[in-house]
């Protein structure tokens, strides 16, 4: 099956440039600076330029360098909360840390794993005053990083010459840019244990991170709705068979009944943990232990309960040349967010599977929480 593709797809935001790959470019670079430690000077138009630091990177020298700036320490709502935090601004939080910064401090007002180990935190100065759209933006490259959604802001000029400068606009519109730079790159035919039948293509987005795929079984017509499943890829279920989770099942389970129903197509998305990556999904096992669901672990740590980009998978099926889709799943916001970006869900098709003592409250959460329909 080698269905016609569409070439890249335009940008039409005029805040962003008309190649994604100008974007997208300088958000990898952003992403590494944050990664390493690094300053980031994040534009935010009016004169609203701070220099951001993650604060789970961030160094001693790093450290001092933003004091003289009258650092802020940047929090989301729901780490806030958590903190017993009084919410006087709109989307993220804004506190004046003690000076002279202390790296193994900030990291523990940001990282909620660190709570029983150190209790007494605060007392907090909170702004009360509306903060830069930089701030918010700055939240939004950390998760981005894979990192913990906490920032140090200060003065642009103590960032430096070298430090890498990016627009709010930018960032804002990482979501849109992404989608719109997806290419289908490459696809063999890879017989698996539950379809001989099966081909895998690989997608990669401009900004150069993990590529997504689709394994495609039998030959699935274009001008029919196609049986599919979206599954986000969890390297504890999939590869090493763990029972916290369903997906190991749900994966190749789905093989099974797509190659049973005669064909369709899986896309395996690079979206580790709802979105916030391996390491912050193992903080969230950590709370999980603790007592905290699977919804309030993600929402502990700073992050929304899912934090991934549906828009990825509609594009992947759009240049697949599908446009409807029978969809595999148990969530209600996946129906929703395909029909939104495009793709036209034509039935919802059941894909449970048995619990075990492992997951049973996982799963219950998932449920009663988050409206899978279990």
């Amino acid at each position: 099956m080698m269905p016609a593709t569409r070439d890249q797809a335009p940008v039409n935001n005029p805040d962003l440039p008309s190649s994604p790959e100008d974007a997208l470019g300088r958000i990898a670079r952003a992403v590494d600076a944050f990664r390493a430690g690094r300053f980031v000077r994040i534009d935010g138009g009016s004169g609203a330029e701070i220099a951001a630091l993650a604060v789970e990177t961030a160094g001693p020298d790093a450290l001092k360098r933003a004091e003289p700036g009258a650092p802020s320490l940047v929090l989301t709502h729901a780490r806030a909360r958590t903190l017993k935090l009084r919410l006087y601004t709109d989307d993220v939080v804004a506190l004046r840390p003690t000076v002279p910064l202390d790296a193994e401090v900030l990291r523990a007002i940001a990282d909620p794993t660190t709570d029983l180990a150190f209790p007494m935190k605060g007392p907090f100065e909170t702004l009360r005053e509306k903060v830069p759209a930089s701030f918010s933006s700055a939240i939004r490259l950390a998760k981005l990083s894979g990192l913990l959604p906490a920032v140090l802001a200060t003065s642009p000029e103590l960032a430096g010459v070298d430090a890498v400068e990016i627009a709010t606009a930018w960032i804002a519109g990482y979501d849109e840019l992404v989608v719109r730079s997806l290419k289908l790159l490459a696809r063999a035919r890879v017989p698996l244990e539950g379809s001989e039948r099966a081909e895998l293509a690989a997608f990669r987005a401009g900004n150069g991170e993990a590529e997504h795929y689709a394994i495609l079984i039998g030959d699935p017509p274009t001008d029919q709705p196609v049986l599919a499943r979206l599954h986000s890829e969890c390297f504890t279920g999939d590869l090493l068979g763990s029972l916290r989770c369903d997906c190991g099942a749900q994966l190749r389970g789905a093989v099974a009944a797509i190659e049973e129903a005669g064909g369709g197509v899986l896309l395996y998305l690079a979206q580790e943990g709802r979105g916030i990556g391996l390491v912050n999904k193992l903080r969230a096992y950590r709370l999980q232990d603790e007592g905290f669901d699977t919804l309030e672990a993600n929402e502990r740590l700073g992050f929304a309960r899912d934090e991934r980009l549906y828009g990825i998978a509609a594009r992947m099926l759009t240049l697949l040349g599908f446009k409807s889709v029978r969809l595999m799943t148990n969530n209600p916001q996946k129906v929703e967010a395909l029909n939104a970006a495009g793709i036209s869900v034509v039935e919802r098709v059941p894909h449970a599977f048995p619990a075990n003592t492992h997951n049973r409250d996982y799963l219950r959460a998932k449920a009663e929480k988050a409206g899978h329909l279990l």
